[in-house]
């Protein structure tokens, strides 16, 4: 094998065994899809050391894909109870699952995790740093962050965000913008606390070379972290934001220069009437990288919702360039999320991303909501229900209260507009009073 990662081979002109797979997948030419891989247009997150992966593509003119985030926390640190949910997930067509753990030894969870998911894996490291390192974040040092990266590639991980953009040019012009919100990334937080605290540059951004090192190594994507994002809709578009995506996109073209693929992250909080354009300037920037979108969440009043508005942002974002959407969960800004909490947060984010591929023109994609309508038209409610996103709840909606003829709706009952004209159509009358 000439070549380490997948950027790398699409250079060379070779179509790997896990280009054939998604080429196979999305129905396109292998050949197409390995000169937009090649371009930096695609990403195919495929570590080798992940053996239980069936790969996926991520980009330019492929359908959306989805993410979970799990894990565990210190006040919920149930590691059989996450890996309830990344069965679910799995049931339910989660294309990634991201392992956020950021208490205790994550490590045998997470080996668990990549043993048994088809779907592939995504971390971020710096959660880890002080559970692997058993050090406080004043006493880790610039290496001692890359050992973290290095152990997470050995194990198979996929994908890895890394907030390298957070430099300190950015932090300059996120301070002077006299945020809501401030800092609300995880990552970012501890990052930027790190920077404050030892007067250092970042660490992934002053040795971003070695780290591109260890990422290619195992052919790792690197997830450019966007730690910058907004918070809030008040704070979207600002310096900060735009600061340190200007920091994204030279890194962007920095890791293709090592043959390591890249996809960006973005916001966040942001209005609707917002979202096409951040989403333009994004891959003018980032010069056609995937885009990686956590919502954006429409509004900020919605805790207990924030699947909806999170649903609302992604499939805008989706429409207009966003390759890849994270889910957010009903438990967001609330607590970590249950079971349930996942399963609507999956549901809600496969309808923001098939509705953009629909938007979007991807082939196939109106197939399935044809074959829907047409068994509507014939009230076939068995089809229905097998076609349907979540056909478990469809099925239990529809017999909760059950309608006396099954040939419509307990809602429209004998006056179904499907039952009425087809009859119609059949040749047949309509009586409302008296038919039985």
């Amino acid at each position: 094998m000439n070549y380490r990662t997948q950027l790398e081979a699409a250079r060379k002109g070779t179509i790997t065994k896990e280009m054939q797979i998604v080429a196979n997948k999305e129905g396109i030419e292998a050949q197409k899809l390995m000169d937009k891989i090649a371009a930096g247009h695609i990403v195919i997150p495929a570590n080798p050391l992940h053996t239980s992966l069936s790969p996926e593509g991520i980009g330019e003119g492929l359908t959306t894909k989805i993410n979970v985030n799990l894990g565990v926390s210190g006040d919920c640190a149930d590691y059989d109870n996450e890996l309830e949910k990344v069965k679910l997930s799995i049931d339910l067509g989660a294309h990634s699952i991201m392992d956020l753990s950021n208490y205790g030894k994550t490590n045998t969870f997470r080996q668990l995790l990549l043993q048994s998911s088809p779907a592939m894996v995504g971390t971020v490291p710096m959660y880890d740093a002080i559970g692997y390192l058993e050090k406080d974040l004043l006493d880790i040092t610039a290496k001692d962050f890359l050992r973290v990266i290095e152990a997470h590639a050995r194990q198979g991980v996929d994908f890895m965000t890394i907030h390298a953009g957070i430099n300190k040019r950015a932090v300059e012009c996120f301070t002077n913008s006299k945020r809501l919100t401030n800092i609300v990334s995880r990552g970012g937080s501890l990052i930027f606390a790190w920077m404050k605290m030892t007067g250092n540059e970042n660490p992934f951004y002053e040795y971003y070379d070695e780290v591109l090192d260890i990422l290619y190594e195992y052919d790792v994507t690197i997830s450019l972290g966007d730690a910058l994002r907004p918070g809030s809709i008040h704070d979207s578009t600002d310096p900060g934001q735009i600061a340190e995506l200007v920091e994204l996109g030279q890194l962007t073209t920095r890791a293709w220069d090592k043959n390591v693929q890249v996809m960006v992250e973005g916001p966040g909080h942001m209005a609707m009437n917002e979202i096409a354009a951040n989403m333009t300037l994004q891959k003018r920037i980032c010069h056609g990288a995937p885009f990686y979108v956590l919502g954006p969440l429409v509004t900020d009043i919605a805790p207990g919702y924030d699947h909806i508005t999170s649903a609302i942002g992604g499939a805008i974002a989706a429409a207009n360039g966003a390759d890849f959407l994270c889910y957010v969960t009903p438990a967001e800004h609330l607590r970590l999320p249950d079971l349930a909490d996942v399963k609507e947060g999956i549901i809600a984010s496969k309808i923001a991303a098939h509705a953009a591929d629909i938007a979007n023109g991807i082939p196939g994609a109106r197939e399935i909501d044809n074959k829907m309508s047409d068994a509507r038209r014939r009230i076939d409610w068995e089809e229905m229900f097998s076609l349907a996103l979540d056909g478990k709840k469809a099925r239990e909606y529809f017999e909760s209260a059950p309608p006396s003829d099954r040939h419509s709706c307990s809602m429209c009952g004998k006056m179904c507009a499907m039952r009425t004209t087809n009859r119609i159509l059949n040749g047949e009358k309509v009586e409302l009073l008296g038919e039985k």
